[in-house]
């Protein structure tokens, strides 16, 4: 079974400890969230898992034989057209362009994406438009591990809602695993198998929350009333400052 191992990580930006002794593990099809407050280290963990910030201390085990990502922001490459920016990591593959065309446009489809948009340009999309096709060429690839840096925050309840759902979807089957960043509490419950808690200066993990019900029966009572109980937990409490003064 394939998995994500992160032992004694510990991460510096010159004389700045940003990450400290990091332990956690993510199996094959489970979904793992990090919740915790700005400038925290989140982020930076979540880079270093995916191979885009080299290690300093501490060991990263990743048997997953593929993986992608998501961000906060689209990042499309403004001299591409939509079907070109979503079919980006399927010609990375080698894919040839014919067959990497039609799955892109198989899934831009899916993705609530017109034929009429296939030819634009990211100038040429909304900010909803442009998230739909990031997402999508995240997805295209069919990784086995998916990084998600909030790329939920940014959006209008209903494409946020949309996009959740598509990733319901795919932990429902089983297909994916799933490693991402959330300031919102209910959204990692509501998506989650485990939760986080990440303390900052310097970043550690210090308490990790676990939800057994299949995401698909969670519905809104459950994730209201297990939100409650978070905000409640004193080191929920104490990490994002909560108590009134």
């Amino acid at each position: 079974m394939a998995r994500l191992k992160v032992e004694d990580l510990s991460f510096s930006f010159g004389y700045d400890t940003i990450l400290e002794k990091i332990n956690f593990e993510i199996n094959e099809s489970e979904v793992v969230s990090i919740v915790g407050p700005s400038g925290g280290g989140k982020t930076t963990l979540l880079r270093l898992c995916a191979g885009l910030l080299d290690r300093q201390e501490g060991k990263i085990e990743n048997s997953f034989e593929t993986q992608s990502i998501a961000f906060q922001d689209p990042r499309l490459l403004p001299w591409k057209d939509t079907i070109e920016n979503i079919a980006f990591g399927l010609k990375a593959m080698g894919v040839p362009r014919v067959k990497r065309n039609e799955r892109a446009k198989e899934i831009a489809l899916k993705f609530e994406l017109e034929e009429k948009d296939f030819d634009k340009f990211p100038k040429e999309l909304s900010g909803g438009m442009q998230q739909r096709v990031s997402f999508a060429r995240a997805l295209v690839t069919k990784p086995k591990l998916l990084f998600l840096d909030e790329p939920f925050s940014a959006l209008d309840i209903g494409l946020k809602m949309e996009l959740q759902n598509h990733v319901m979807d795919l932990i429902a089957k089983k297909e994916i695993t799933i490693f991402f960043i959330t300031h919102d509490i209910m959204e990692a419950i509501r998506l989650s198998d485990k939760v986080l808690l990440l303390a900052p200066d310097p970043g550690r993990i210090i308490k990790i929350f676990d939800f057994d019900l299949p995401q698909n029966q969670r519905d809104n009572e459950y994730v209201y009333s297990q939100t409650t109980k978070l905000l409640s937990d004193r080191e929920i409490i104490e990490t994002f400052e909560l108590e009134f003064r």
